[in-house]
Parts: C-alpha cells; sequence; structure tokens
C-alpha cells in the first residue's frame, strides 16, 4: 500500500493568472502611413534634375527659344542673343558646328552636363544644353556688356577690381577640378552691374579635342603658357591650373598698356608668337606702374610653372587687397599704403 498522502486542504492555492502576453508586431506586415505633404519637401527626381540645370519655373525648351541677333562666331560655332518667349528672359546660345562621332558627342554631353551644375557669381552660367541633327547647343547667361576685348584701363584700382573678380572665379572653377584653358580678354564678359565673368571654360577644351590641331586659329596661341606651346619645356608636363594663370597675367597685363604686351601681335605668325612667348623673356609691366602692379605681373608670368601664384595666392596679392580696399573706404587711401608688405618681386621665384 502506498503510504497515505497529507491532507492538501490547508495547501495555499495559486492564484490564475490571467493576464496575456500583447502580440509581437512582425515588421514585414508593417505599412507605413505616407507623411502631410510640407511646402519645403524634396523635389522628386524628375523635377530636381529640371531645377538643377534650369534654374527656372519651366524647363527651357529649344523651340522656345528665338533668335535675336548673332553676338559672335569662330571656327567652332556661332553665339546668338535669344528670347525664351514664355518667360521674356535673354540667354545666349553656342551652337558647335560639326557632325561629331557618337563617342565623341556623348563625351561632349557628359562635360557639359559637369558645367551646368558650376554656380559662381564670376562664372558665366551654363543653363541647358541640346543635341540636334549632329549640332551641340550650349544654353549660357547672357552678358550684355558683352567682351572685354580691346579694354584699356590704366587706373590701378579699377583694373585690381576687374583682376578680383576674375581671380574669384578662377579659383572656384579651380577648386573643383575644371581647367579653364583659354583665359583672354575676348572670353571676359561683362554684365549691366559691371559684374565680370569668365566664360567659354570647358567648351574650349571640348572644342579642342574635337577639332583638327591645323584648324585652330592662330590667335589662340598667343596667351598660351610657355609650356603648353613648346612641349619640351618643363619635361613635357603640362599643369592646367598654371596655364590658366598664365593666361591671366597676359590679360591683365593688356588691360593696363591697352594692346598685347609681347613685341609681336596677338595675331602673328605662329613662329614669331613662339619667339616672343617661349623663347624671349616674359614681359613686364612699365615702370610707370606701381611696385605692387608689376609684382602682380611678375607672380603670373613666371617662366617657369610652378613658381606662379596660383588664383588663391593671388587673391591675397597686395595689389589686389590694397585696392579692393581703398574700393571699399577711400578716405583711408593714403594711411593703408604705408602698412602694406613689401610686393615679393625680388623673391617671386620662391612662391609656387
Amino acid at each position: 500500500m502506498r503510504p497515505s498522502q497529507p491532507p492538501t486542504q490547508n495547501r495555499p492555492r495559486r492564484k490564475p493568472d490571467l493576464t496575456l502576453p500583447l502580440p509581437r508586431r512582425d515588421p514585414s506586415f508593417a505599412v507605413p502611413l505616407p507623411l502631410p505633404p510640407t511646402s519645403n519637401s524634396a523635389p522628386s527626381s524628375s523635377n530636381s534634375a529640371n531645377s538643377v540645370s534650369h534654374q527656372t519655373q519651366s524647363p527651357l525648351l529649344l523651340p522656345d527659344l528665338e533668335k535675336v541677333q548673332r553676338i559672335g562666331s569662330g571656327s567652332g560655332g556661332t553665339v546668338y542673343k535669344v528670347l525664351h518667349r514664355p518667360t521674356g528672359k535673354l540667354f545666349a546660345l553656342k551652337v558647335i558646328y560639326g557632325n561629331h562621332e557618337d563617342s565623341v558627342r556623348r563625351q561632349m554631353c557628359r562635360e557639359i552636363e559637369i558645367l551646368r551644375t558650376v554656380d559662381h557669381p564670376n562664372v558665366v552660367k551654363c543653363h541647358d544644353m541640346f543635341d540636334t541633327s549632329g549640332e551641340i547647343q550650349v544654353l549660357l547667361e547672357f552678358m550684355q556688356g558683352g567682351s572685354l576685348e580691346g579694354t584699356h584701363k590704366p587706373h590701378e584700382p579699377s583694373l585690381a577690381n576687374l583682376a578680383r573678380q576674375i581671380l574669384s572665379g578662377l579659383a572656384y572653377l579651380h577648386r573643383r577640378k575644371i581647367v579653364h584653358r583659354d583665359i583672354k580678354p575676348s572670353n571676359l564678359l561683362i554684365n549691366s552691374r559691371k559684374q565680370v565673368k569668365i566664360a567659354d571654360f570647358g567648351v574650349s577644351r571640348i572644342l579642342a579635342q574635337t577639332m583638327d590641331a591645323c584648324n585652330s586659329s592662330v590667335g589662340t596661341i598667343a596667351y598660351m603658357s610657355p609650356e603648353r606651346i613648346n612641349t619640351d619645356l618643363n619635361h613635357g608636363v603640362y599643369d592646367g591650373f598654371a596655364g590658366d594663370i598664365w593666361s591671366l597675367g597676359v590679360s591683365i597685363l593688356e588691360f593696363f598698356v591697352g594692346r598685347f604686351p609681347f613685341r609681336v601681335g596677338r595675331h602673328g605668325d605662329w613662329a614669331s608668337l613662339m619667339v616672343a612667348i617661349c623663347i624671349a623673356p616674359p614681359p613686364e609691366a612699365p615702370p610707370e606702374a606701381t611696385r605692387e602692379f608689376r609684382s602682380f605681373i611678375g607672380c603670373c608670368l613666371q617662366r617657369d610653372p610652378a613658381k606662379r601664384w596660383t588664383a588663391v595666392q593671388l587673391l591675397n596679392h597686395p595689389f589686389v587687397l590694397q585696392n579692393q580696399i581703398q574700393n571699399q573706404n577711400q578716405n583711408q587711401n593714403q594711411g593703408f599704403q604705408h602698412q602694406l608688405p613689401p610686393p615679393p618681386h625680388q623673391n617671386s621665384s620662391s612662391h609656387g
């Protein structure tokens, strides 16, 4: 017989647990609710492309552009002043001639696509690009004052302001690893508000890649650096950024003296230009110029590209800084001139 169990009547009874666990949510079945619309919400992908490239409420379509007049032409194409009929705004339309191969045209379109993202107050805005019937057409900001070709600015404060604007745009391009390759007075434009802007950046390189060298005009080499004309110089290494600085220096000196600063005309034959640029000593500012301006030109026109100052360095050159302060506060002209550090004329070769 089993032993009798003790009575269980005195054992405390366990209270029943009537609580139920909350069900666990399976995230795979979750359906997010849409957010309410906001006024500053990000645009869709299709709209964002238009907002980046057009910067206008309505897209810029080629049929909406009416040619008003031709404002320039060259070996690579023609530039027209055009009216956007829906908005009444004026633009410049650059038509690049040539029936290019598909691979070349795709490369041109890719590079122009990059140029459409450039946004700086001293760089001409590239609004859009059209590829029609083998012609590349680039829609650009219209500059009412035209180019600075033929400009004579012997007044140094005004010239320094002009140089500062060009250097600001050039420093922006160089920071973005964009080399202009064709800085010259005809590619420096001015608008009705006296803003100076760099034009034809990148497009000149596209043209150089797609045009035969013997068809390019002789005048384009007049502002090229020595090492770009003669590839034997500088051990065959070409620094495009330093090349832009040389071209800037030639242009600024031309504005000051009122003529092409070399002993030969800029439309001279190729051999004469090569001797003047690659063999003869670099041109200098005339003796009547201030020491700051002579130093500025010397920092640009160094034969060794490694010794040329960068755009950022030139923005801090005494010639630019002195006249910038003079323009802002003309009452302090005399006192500030005595506080300037000596221009780096004697040891300019030590700066890169």
